[in-house]
């Protein structure tokens, strides 16, 4: 993956969440660039982040799961407000400017609640969005695939596309209490990728997602985006997680391989 500096071919971009959509309207254009996120609270690894942003002229892009930082505190001990407070206070301090900053949250949704019921571990997670996006979060990755405690053990994909959507709408409201000049969010949905914190099941790699699969996901959350009246919303979504064969576990790394991937 090819990464790319905070100077554009179009000159500075102001908002990070510009990067962000320059960076998908040059993918989608036929070039072959990325960007990675940095999913850690280590002091290290942050560090080391944002030496790197300071290098080569790109942004910082953090983000945390649900259990990492959520309103109650997670395993970090912090809620989004705190979390963002550290994130943007130590890339000051090494002379990273806030606005080469992008803030994001991986794996927004109930997985941290699983093992209460739906209404429950859903409202908690709808009250985590809320919160993310008051914080600062810029990006956000919701994911509403994991069956609570009263779920069967595989969710239809109505219901994680509906659970998707109410999970948006808490977001888009939580956004609607922000004076006016304040960048909307851009989400990312979809779930095939390891669960937070990596999968620690062994076996073959999964077989990489089919397109037609891709397209039937795609059609069952914009259907059910529109249901809530999040068209807005929908058009911000600038990216979707799929499985491209890439794995890991306590004791084995499953490679990309690109002919396996091949659609």
């Amino acid at each position: 993956m090819v990464t790319h500096s905070y100077q554009t071919d179009h000159g500075r971009l102001s908002r990070p969440s510009d990067f962000l959509r320059d960076l998908v309207r040059r993918n989608r254009a036929g070039e072959a660039i990325g960007t990675y996120a940095v999913c850690s609270a280590h002091p290290a690894v942050l560090d080391a982040a944002i030496s790197q942003s300071l290098a080569d002229g790109s942004i910082l892009h953090v983000e945390s799961t649900s259990n990492q930082v959520n309103q109650f505190g997670g395993y970090t001990g912090a809620n989004p407000a705190q979390f963002a407070a550290q994130i943007l206070a130590r890339a000051e301090a090494a002379g990273l400017a806030p606005a080469r900053v992008v803030l994001g949250a991986d794996h927004l949704g109930p997985y941290c609640w699983r093992s209460k019921t739906a209404a429950v571990a859903m409202a908690n997670a709808c009250e985590l969005a809320a919160q993310s996006v008051l914080a600062g979060y810029q990006k956000i990755h919701l994911d509403a695939s994991m069956a609570c405690a009263d779920d069967p053990a595989v969710l239809p994909e109505p219901t994680v596309a509906e659970r998707t959507a109410a999970l948006c709408l808490a977001a888009e409201q939580s956004h609607a209490s922000l004076p006016a000049n304040s960048l909307s969010p851009l989400y990312v949905i979809g779930t095939e990728v390891p669960v937070p914190g990596g999968e620690v099941a062994e076996g073959e790699c999964p077989a990489p997602t089919r397109l037609e699969d891709l397209r039937q996901s795609l059609d069952e959350f914009r259907k059910a985006f529109l249901a809530r009246g999040l068209s807005s919303a929908w058009e911000r979504v600038i990216a979707v997680v799929v499985q491209p064969g890439v794995e890991f576990g306590d004791n084995s790394v499953f490679e990309y391989d690109r002919q396996k991937a091949t659609i």
